[in-house]
């Protein structure tokens, strides 16, 4: 057990380090710092701690840590699986990166940009897209998330297919670890082979082993042109097979291909103002295919097209329309991007973060189904996600006229049917949103053994006395 620690002299320490705009103690504005955007966990804090800049965080961490106070990191609080929720023990302080919004450099010759780590993801692209740059990370929650989260996490997103996850664009990392020290790592080098890459074991480590400060991202081109197309199919295997078709022509085209259910986009059109689908008549699955270039004419349209009239003739691809205008195409993402929301407003749902390979996600999506509806009688089956790497938001919202509170309370009966069946086609339970609070009691299962213990030993090794976003990732004790 830890020691009782002073709370009122540390917050007095606090004070004096952040000044009045730096520390928030009044319940009243702490309030919103202690539940997530979820609705799943609402805890209590004597305190937010909101520094400007590394060195008075770093002088945070550090007076923490000689109190052996707690810490749990909050970016842009959009975790889907509690990753930045306090306990309602009292006595673990949050750490709100907010303040420490600072875009600090773009580089349109290297290719990069250096960035703190409370800047919003949405205007981070809106800077690279300013300097004629692609910042290509993108997630539905990009206008509120903020980049230290998204490393955090190791987010992936609409166009990991193409570029990668959050890891694959991360050059360098300034960090502060648990005991207050920082770790400069701020490097623009596409090669650098001095020993440990110290900056991928923080990306995607929750914050359980410090507190991703600042970082450098590698840019892209922006493309030239884009084309994007809805599409209504006749089954998860001719979304498959219509992935095969466009990546067989040119798998450096393809920017995005993603999943949706019929039953989810019948929400969506059912429950958000002016979300319209633009096909003939609904479809019993949907592929939403974005493909883009640097190249002034890459002949993108062409390839669309006989990509599509081959499905078409096949009978994979039943209706399709290709976005015209820059209008259309938003039209057509903001059916996608709305499912999260479409699916809240139609009851209580169980959320599921998982990955297969590839080929196996049209046995993922059949099989997971019929064990679900196995399982409820009624339940609404309305996955979605990133087909093109095998990352589909399994997600199951209650049947209609069901208590929420009594669909709610098997949420973890519902994850592990859907988890059996992702464990017998070798996926995994947490492809992007992390583990969290959520699901560290998968870990054992899932991850146990030498692998497990690894992770354990790593996490000793730098935080011994378990002061860092306690409670995700491994069950507590952490340490």
């Amino acid at each position: 057990m830890r020691e009782p620690v002073a709370i009122a002299r540390l917050i007095r320490t606090l004070g004096d380090l952040l000044g009045p705009a730096g520390l928030l103690t009044d319940p009243a504005d702490t309030a919103p710092y202690c539940s997530d955007w979820r609705g799943l966990y609402h805890g209590r804090t004597p305190a937010v701690l909101r520094p400007a800049d590394t060195a008075t965080l770093a002088a945070c961490v550090r007076a923490c840590n000689e109190a052996g106070a707690r810490l749990v990191p909050m970016g842009g609080n959009t975790s889907m699986v509690g990753g930045a929720s306090v306990s309602d023990s009292g006595d673990e302080l949050v750490l709100s990166l907010q303040r420490m919004n600072r875009i600090r450099a773009i580089d349109p010759v290297d290719m990069t940009m250096t960035v703190e780590a409370g800047v919003v993801l949405q205007r981070a692209q809106e800077a690279a897209r300013e300097a004629g740059c692609l910042l290509p990370l993108s997630i539905s929650s990009e206008g509120s998330a903020q980049v230290g989260g998204v490393l955090a996490t190791n987010a992936g997103g609409n166009t990991t297919v193409r570029y990668g996850n959050a890891r694959e664009l991360v050059l360098g990392i300034e960090a502060v670890l648990p005991d207050g020290s920082v770790f400069g790592g701020l490097r623009r080098l596409r090669k650098d082979n001095t020993g440990y890459a110290l900056r991928q074991l923080l990306v995607g480590s929750e914050g359980t082993l410090g507190i991703i400060t600042a970082a450098v991202l590698q840019l892209h081109p922006r493309p030239r042109q884009v084309e994007a197309a809805l599409c209504g199919v006749a089954s998860p295997e001719a979304a498959l097979a219509l992935f095969t078709a466009f990546r067989s022509a040119d798998p450096t085209a393809v920017q995005a291909f993603e999943y949706m259910s019929g039953t989810g986009m019948a929400l969506v059109t059912a429950l958000i103002p002016g979300a319209v689908l633009p096909l003939s008549e609904p479809a019993p699955h949907y592929v939403l295919v974005e493909l883009a270039t640097a190249r002034n004419d890459g002949g993108l349209r062409g390839m669309l097209e006989e990509v599509l009239a081959a499905a078409l003739e096949a009978g994979e691809v039943l209706d399709a329309v290709i976005a015209e205008t820059e209008a259309q195409r938003l039209a057509i993402w903001r059916l996608r991007e709305e499912h999260a929301e479409a699916q809240k407003r139609a009851g209580a749902n169980v959320k599921n973060d998982v990955s297969v390979p590839v080929s196996r996600v049209p046995a993922l999506i059949t099989r997971a189904a019929a064990a679900c509806q196995a399982l409820i009688p009624g339940i609404r089956v309305a996955p979605f996600g990133h087909l093109g790497d095998g990352n589909i938001h399994f997600n199951l919202v209650q049947p209609e006229g069901a208590d929420p509170a009594g669909f709610m309370a098997r949420d973890h009966e519902i994850m592990d049917a859907v988890c059996a069946v992702v464990r017998e086609l070798e996926g995994s339970f947490s492809a992007e949103h992390g583990v969290g609070r959520l699901k560290p009691y998968m870990m054992a299962d899932w991850r146990g053994g030498a692998e497990l213990d690894a992770m354990r030993r790593i996490k000793r090794a730098i935080d011994p006395k378990g002061t860092m976003n306690p409670g995700k990732i491994f069950p507590e004790p952490a340490a």
